[in-house]
């Protein structure tokens, strides 16, 4: 069983417009909803796939309401913990070029008990062998010590424990020692205090975050694809390119594709790029069609350590 939590989940409504003119009045030409959070995405791809995935996540109010009956409409398993806040609603805009531009809101704090709750639906449902997987960013004012709690609850359950945050979540969160974080560039840059450009500093911000207490790393890394760092070796995969319709959720599906493919290990990283690659083809967050995911299409190279890896620039991939 893998139980994700969203501390701050969203219902998230995406708009095709032609272009994105600042001050203009803008129809869109096409719009979808769907259930959105990192953790909530990471539970949706999963299920589609047919693993088995529980959503863990706080809601109130009524786009609370309204992110539960889609995630009941469309089977996806979740535990919906009920807050007095009102859960955040995001707008992405997409350009015809792929060019994402998205408006999030901040979210609702949390009271003590309410975390309290989340906590312990989460320990409910946490098994031996799987995982908990926490992702993406914390509702307004809520502790990072959430994280810590979170990775606590998996080891007692003999889960193991994915962390998909950035800023301060992340950067408190690799004291926890999660077994798996996934980054992309620019958020594993943030917290290590310098920007990581190119491959080989991105490979040296994975050595730094597993001697900080991660126990793998996955970075991320826009159309170069993503590096995988653990303790057996480090690879970097790349897949085909693609026609690009959207980048939100790709990281989101290159961590589902990674637990797919079990979890650990060069297959599991051609997986998760594979994941990705069929998530930039499909609109906003949506659930890639299986045809799109082509595992045999993606190259994954080991880089040996302490040898250079071919120089090359890297874009962060959206989160």
């Amino acid at each position: 069983m893998i139980v994700t939590v969203t501390c701050n989940p969203s219902l998230d409504r995406t708009l095709a417009v032609a272009a994105l003119v600042r001050g203009e009045v803008i129809r869109a030409e096409s719009t979808m909803e769907d259930p959105g959070g990192k953790g909530v995405n990471v539970t949706r791809f999963l299920v589609a796939r047919g693993n088995a995935s529980v959503a863990v996540l706080p809601s109130g109010g009524a786009i609370g309401r309204a992110l539960v009956g889609a995630l009941s409409d469309a089977g996806i398993p979740h535990r919906a913990v009920p807050i007095a806040g009102a859960t955040r609603s995001n707008v992405t805009v997409v350009e015809p070029d792929g060019t994402t531009t998205k408006l999030n809101e901040p979210g609702p704090a949390l009271s003590g008990a309410e975390v309290d709750a989340l906590v312990a639906a989460v320990a409910e449902r946490a098994m031996p062998g799987g995982w908990v997987v926490v992702a993406g960013s914390l509702p307004a004012d809520l502790d990072t010590s959430i994280v810590a709690r979170l990775g606590e609850v998996a080891r007692a359950a003999g889960a193991r424990f994915a962390l998909d945050a950035s800023g301060a979540a992340l950067a408190d969160g690799l004291a926890a020692g999660p077994d798996l974080i996934k980054p992309n560039a620019e958020e594993l840059g943030e917290v290590l205090g310098r920007p990581l450009a190119t491959l080989d500093e991105v490979l040296a911000g994975c050595d730094e975050a597993r001697a900080r207490g991660a126990g793998a790393v996955i970075c991320s890394l826009g159309a170069e694809g993503a590096v995988l760092v653990d303790g057996a070796g480090r690879w970097h995969g790349r897949g085909p390119a693609v026609p690009v319709v959207s980048t939100v959720g790709a990281g989101d599906s290159v961590l589902a594709g990674f637990l797919h493919g079990g979890g650990a290990g060069p297959d599991a990283l051609r997986t998760g790029i594979a994941w990705a690659t069929a998530a930039v083809q499909t609109p906003g967050t949506g659930v890639p069609d299986a045809a799109l995911i082509d595992p045999a299409a993606v190259q994954v190279a080991e880089l040996p350590r302490g040898t250079p890896s071919p120089p090359a620039e890297v874009a962060p991939t959206p989160a």
